[in-house]
């Protein structure tokens, strides 16, 4: 199947894109940075439906993401990425980059990293086996009990969200930041997996809240004729 571009400069950041995958993190942040880039859209996963992607992306994974001589695979790491890069930059008509991420100076700093890595090592990777045993396999592959314990285990990692929202609007510093994009897609993914159920009344209402936001919308309705969760 082939893939289809928006294309921009050579020069701009590149990223290859799923709809609804972990690369709704990176797209996300590149709208909320304002910042020019080219964007390949695929039917996921890539790996099956894209022959030539692995030759491109020997992982066959998304995000693949490229800027200059910079290739990257894991979406979080992209996203501190960006922040760090343009943190302190000026974009088109010299409006100033948001501060997506926070300097080291920062009080929050160590919170700020803690946050992003684990909105996928601790909040995404379970939900993963539960999309794949529940979701994407065959009827006859389909392993529930494995599915149910996932949905268990991603239920009691929430604890540390569910007891931090209820006292704060964002995640650190008292401002957006990569660590809500982060945390963000893991718990709009929840949503599709329809595991919202286990989620504290502060924490749908600060998915709501994010859901909102002008840049999320954006780079939502990119791909969507790709979305992998339309049966047909």
């Amino acid at each position: 199947m082939s893939i289809k571009t928006q294309e921009n400069s050579q020069q701009q950041p590149k990223l290859w894109h799923c709809y609804n995958s972990r690369s709704l993190r990176v797209l996300w942040a590149m709208e909320e940075l304002g910042i020019n880039y080219t964007l390949e859209t695929m039917p996921f996963p890539p790996r099956y439906t894209v022959d030539s992607y692995k030759e491109l992306n020997s992982l066959g994974t998304v995000p693949y993401f490229v800027d200059g001589d910079i290739q990257m695979t894991e979406s979080v790491a992209i996203c501190h990425y960006l922040g760090e890069k343009y943190l302190g930059e000026k974009h088109q008509d010299d409006n100033a980059v948001p501060a997506l991420a926070l300097s080291v100076t920062e009080a929050d700093y160590g919170n700020y990293l803690n946050w992003l890595y684990h909105s996928d090592a601790t909040l995404t990777f379970p939900q993963t086996l539960v999309l794949r045993y529940r979701e994407f396999s065959a009827p006859d592959c389909q392993q529930g009990q494995t599915a149910d314990d996932y949905e268990k285990w991603f239920a009691a990692r929430l604890t540390r969200l569910n007891e931090h929202l209820s006292t704060h609007d964002y995640l650190c510093a008292d401002r957006f930041t990569m660590a809500d994009i982060a945390i963000g897609f893991s718990l709009h993914l929840a949503t599709l997996l329809k595991l919202e159920q286990h989620f504290s009344p502060p924490v749908a209402d600060y998915l709501a809240r994010l859901k909102q936001r002008p840049a999320f919308q954006r780079a939502q309705a990119l791909g969507k004729e790709f979305d992998p969760f339309i049966r047909t």
